[in-house]
């Protein structure tokens, strides 16, 4: 079996540059416009449930109003609503 340690040692091992074209849109389309900056809306609190069974999940589930199972890793109270255009999509023809 090939020893890993040339992998780690080699700084020059596998480096592989980045030919990826540029995008039209981001060289010429974007030019001299504002920049966008998203500030991130952490929630107000967030507290982790943890159910001994399947009716305890369900008991929780129907107090809350919100259909929850083993594989739910998260939810919001109150239900989050999307927004109407929350399925909506930019595409360019």
């Amino acid at each position: 079996m090939p020893s890993l340690e040339k992998w780690f040692d080699d700084p020059d091992y596998n480096v592989q540059e980045d030919t990826t074209p540029t995008p039209l849109i981001q060289t010429n389309e974007w030019i001299d416009m504002p920049e966008f900056v998203q500030e991130d809306k952490p929630p107000f609190a967030k507290i982790i449930f943890r159910f001994d069974n399947q009716e305890d999940l369900d008991a929780f589930s129907k107090l809350i109003g919100q259909k929850l199972t083993p594989k739910t890793k998260s939810a919001w109270y109150p239900e989050l609503e999307r927004g109407k255009n929350a399925a909506k999509r930019w595409i360019q023809e």
